[in-house]
């Protein structure tokens, strides 16, 4: 999975890549003629008193020092600069991919999940990207060009490095192999206590009304516990690597300072040459520590390219046509045919053999009980859900055949929950039609019956709006989301239960208003009163996900017991006491 990420989305970022590459190669080979250097000082210029030879060389080291020191310094540059790219880029796909997710998608992955994947396992792959410039190539020029230079200096010494080695490689993939299930473990704990702290600030109303504070904070604690003692596993594994790095270095610098002085005592090599020996065999190591450092962040970055390419991967069940109609004439006539749709799993279809015709110019209202599936039916028209039997229809065409941008440009839908987006009133009233005027907006919220507190509002339709209108009560909120769907006028109205938080007051004067303004659309209302849907057109009436009736108030009262049920229960005054 890393690699097939890796290679999707570094490729527009080959060509800085390479320079990077390029770049640590000289740096890398600039550094392995350093020891030799400094040998040549002390045996041909310390040891015989030649000081222009010291000079000389000494002022070859430095301009290789400066070289090396400038293409490092490149080379992290662009690689920063790729690998922020990177996870730019990577982060945009994953909104893409999320965005033509439906609600099945979503509800299988979870809005916590989704966070996580996008922020924190994005940014894991993307320091690998960045360790991998800044390492890659300088790490394993340093190591196999070292053990060549160390070789032709001293070939008596080698079976220390040999044996260094070996030891280093051994534990360093011991490590690495109990880390990667760990890791692993790690993200999807992440998730868990990104859901329990999501939970408790969206629903801290609920938790303190039913004081359940103190058992938040368990389920919080409980859930950061298991990530703590995860965490820790992994921090401890990766805790021995150095100073089983630092065992190795050391135990090894001092066996090639106890057997080259050996060496040197009997004649059979200069100090010089053991200096540079030392030398290579520290740079060995060192490059082998980066490695390994590097190998340490492949198992984490590989568990969180998993999960990223899962979203990637996962194709959307709500898919766009592959001949797409781009054009319809009709004003916006909505029909659906014996539609049926059943949740994944479920035992039996949540809406079975829906029949109706919603014409542009008329209100059709849809009532029910709780569970009837009026809201799914609602999801059905703009895609939001895919019908698993019959179709939908606009102007005659399946929406399943329309473009999608098309499709979303005729539908206004006001949801049951509202939301609002951070920003001012009229950003949120333009998110349907950006170059509405500020006279059609507060027409809008005329015809909403909102003008009047936006006009009390410090700003107006400047005044801002928090995330999800959260500073704005539940009435407000509702007339608010009304008043962005008129603006955008769509040729069809979905009022999914939008009214509910409205007095009944304010309900029937905003029904009248919306009359005029939707003479010409197609309305479809989902409603739990029958003072709001009284005067519709036509009402479907919904029972166990399949039609009950349909007709007027009037008839219905006649021939549906369900309704008559409903509006005996609401209209019938209660008793007096």
């Amino acid at each position: 999975m890393l690699t097939r990420l890796l290679r999707a989305h570094l490729a527009p970022y080959a060509r800085p890549l390479t320079a990077v590459a390029s770049l640590q190669l000289v740096g890398a080979v600039a550094s392995l003629y350093l020891p030799s250097m400094s040998a040549d000082i002390i045996d041909r210029g310390i040891a015989t008193g030649d000081v222009p030879h010291i000079l000389r060389t000494g002022g070859w080291m430095l301009l290789v020092s400066v070289l090396q020191m400038v293409c490092l310094i490149a080379a992290v540059s662009l690689g920063a600069r790729a690998a922020m790219g990177f996870g730019r880029d990577l982060r945009a796909a994953i909104f893409r991919r999320v965005g033509e997710f439906s609600g099945r998608e979503i509800a299988g992955f979870g809005v916590s999940s989704l966070i996580t994947r996008s922020t924190n396992d994005v940014q894991q792959v993307q320091n690998l990207v960045l360790m991998t410039c800044t390492m890659l190539v300088a790490a394993p020029i340093m190591c196999v060009g070292g053990v060549i230079t160390a070789v032709r200096e001293d070939p008596g010494l080698a079976w220390v490095m040999a044996v260094s080695l070996g030891v280093l490689t051994v534990a360093v993939v011991q490590i690495a192999r109990r880390m990667l299930p760990r890791f692993r473990a790690m993200q999807v704990l992440i998730d868990g206590v990104n859901r329990v702290l999501r939970e408790q600030i969206i629903g801290i109303r609920v938790v303190r009304a039913f004081v359940r504070e103190g058992h938040e904070a368990e389920r919080f604690a409980r859930a950061n516990a298991e990530l703590t003692r995860t965490a820790r596993r992994a921090g401890r594994s990766m805790a021995l690597l150095f100073p089983i790095v630092m065992l190795v270095l050391n135990v090894s610098g001092v066996a090639v300072v106890w057997f080259g002085a050996v060496r040197a005592d009997a004649g059979q090599i200069q100090i010089g040459t053991l200096t540079a020996f030392l030398s290579y065999l520290l740079q060995i190591l060192m490059s082998v520590m980066m490695a390994a450092y590097m190998l340490l962040m492949v198992p984490r970055a590989a568990a969180c390219a998993e999960r990223v390419m899962q979203v990637l991967d996962a194709p959307p069940s709500v898919a766009p046509a592959a001949r797409p109609v781009t054009e319809l004439r009709g004003p916006g006539d909505l029909e659906l045919r014996a539609v049926r749709f059943q949740y994944p799993g479920a035992a039996r279809p949540v809406l079975g053999g829906i029949t109706f015709r919603a014409e542009a110019g008329r209100t059709t209202a849809v009532i029910g009980g709780t569970g009837s599936g009026k809201t799914t039916l609602v999801s059905l028209v703009p895609r939001l859900l895919d019908v698993t039997g019959g179709s939908v229809l606009v102007d005659g065409v399946d929406v399943r055949d329309l473009d999608q941008e098309l499709l979303w440009s005729r539908i206004g839908l006001v949801p049951q929950k509202p939301y609002l987006f951070s920003g001012t009133v009229a950003t949120n009233l333009r998110h349907g039609r950006p170059d509405a005027t500020a006279e059609e907006l507060w027409a809008a919220l005329e015809v909403a019956q909102a003008r009047d507190f936006v006009a009390s509002l410090p700003g107006g339709l400047d005044a801002p709006i928090a995330q999800g209108g959260t500073n704005v009560s539940g009435g407000q909120r509702q007339r608010l989301a009304i008043a962005r769907a008129v603006v955008k006028r769509p040729r069809i109205y979905l009022f999914d239960d939008a009214f509910s938080a409205l007095d009944s007051g304010t309900d029937a004067r905003l029904r009248a208003a919306l009359r005029p303004v939707t003479a010409d659309a197609a309305v479809v209302v989902v409603a739990q009163r029958v003072s709001t849907i009284v005067d519709a057109d036509q009402i479907v009436v919904l029972e166990d996900g399949a039609i009950a009736g349909i007709g007027t108030h009037g008839r219905l009262l006649e021939t549906c017991p369900t309704y008559a049920e409903i509006a005996e229960s609401q209209l019938m005054p209660g008793p007096v006491g």
